[in-house]
């Protein structure tokens, strides 16, 4: 049985890939920072390890075949202090490398994200790509972004000079929703929930590529074994980017009155948050052709990752409807 190390057991994206590696017949294990709170899985082995120590790692990659390093701090936005973000991600990105290559693992993918790819740039028609990267002092670009980009890079430098017979393949989602599996609500989720409780007074002219979560994980899952996956990154979104009013609208049309606070009014440009005003009425651009070709991976429409992420977060009482 081949055996797969995750990392960040309890996120949200890796939450989905142990599903998924179970469904297919993988022995799973995944790390955890502290054994006294594991999330919910049967069948799954655990192992404490935390990003910013050495302690643990060694153990919980001995005898795996593969690794999905999925674990990663996730806060788009302003943050007090970007080593919060930055050091965690590249440091621990690189910790865990080390451990995988001294144990002899066949093939890490990596979670990264489009962020690593779409920050810093004009906002034109550019078509974004693997080939691109996020200008690190680029307009726009945020800790998260750098964050993700100076782990990335890292992984990729460390595999060139020193990852031995390892392999690497790293993953770039968009915004990612779908249903989630526990009490944290991660991701692009986040939108959904402000608007079913009434946080979100009014929309923005913000547009949002998606991508549903259970589509990421499969994306993972293959990249495993994929033959041409090794040494190729792989940017996954459902397709062209749909504004904050169209996912407002489908909540509405699919929750009934469990969406009744959802608002319907856009604000002006000139009312929104300075923060964000530069990306009002842009809609990045990608491609996921390459994950399709190469990865066999055919998404769901943005439609359904809306609609799993409403249901889910009423269903498990996450929302106040």
């Amino acid at each position: 049985m081949t055996t797969v190390l995750v990392t960040g057991g309890s996120g949200f994206i890796a939450g989905h890939c142990i599903l998924q590696l179970l469904d297919q017949g993988y022995d799973v294990r995944t790390t955890v920072r502290s054994l006294s709170r594991t999330p919910d899985f049967a069948g799954v082995g655990f192992a404490e390890a935390d990003l910013l120590g050495d302690d643990g790692w060694a153990e919980a990659v001995r005898g795996c075949d593969h690794v999905l390093h999925v674990a990663s701090p996730v806060a788009p936005g302003r943050v007090e202090n970007e080593d919060d973000l930055i050091v965690p991600a590249r440091e621990g990105t690189l910790r865990v490398l080390r451990a995988a290559r001294d144990a002899g693992v066949g093939r890490v993918v990596l979670t990264s994200a489009f962020h690593a790819v779409g920050w810093g740039h004009p906002h034109d028609d550019h078509v974004f790509t693997e080939r691109d990267w996020t200008v690190l002092d680029g307009p726009g670009t945020d800790a998260y972004g750098r964050s993700k980009t100076l782990a990335e890079r890292a992984a990729w430098d460390f595999v060139a000079a020193e990852g031995g017979s390892t392999e690497l393949v790293t993953i770039l989602p968009v915004a990612v929703m779908g249903p989630v599996l526990g009490a944290q609500i991660s991701g692009a989720n986040q939108i959904v929930r402000r608007m079913l409780d009434g946080q979100m007074p009014a929309l923005l002219d913000l547009w949002f590529p998606i991508v549903d979560v259970r589509d990421v994980a499969s994306a993972h899952v293959a990249a495993l074994t994929a033959d041409g996956a090794a040494g190729q990154r792989f940017l996954v979104s459902d397709g062209p980017a749909i504004p904050m009013e169209r996912i407002g609208a489908i909540l509405r049309e699919h929750l009934g009155d469990a969406a009744k606070r959802v608002p319907t009014g856009v604000l002006p440009d000139d009312q929104a948050p300075a923060a964000v005003r530069p990306d009002l009425g842009y809609a990045r651009r990608m491609s996921s052709e390459k994950a399709r070709r190469v990865l066999r991976w055919t998404p769901r429409p943005a439609q359904e990752a809306v609609i799993a992420a409403g249901r889910s977060l009423i269903e498990r009482g996450l929302v106040t409807v």
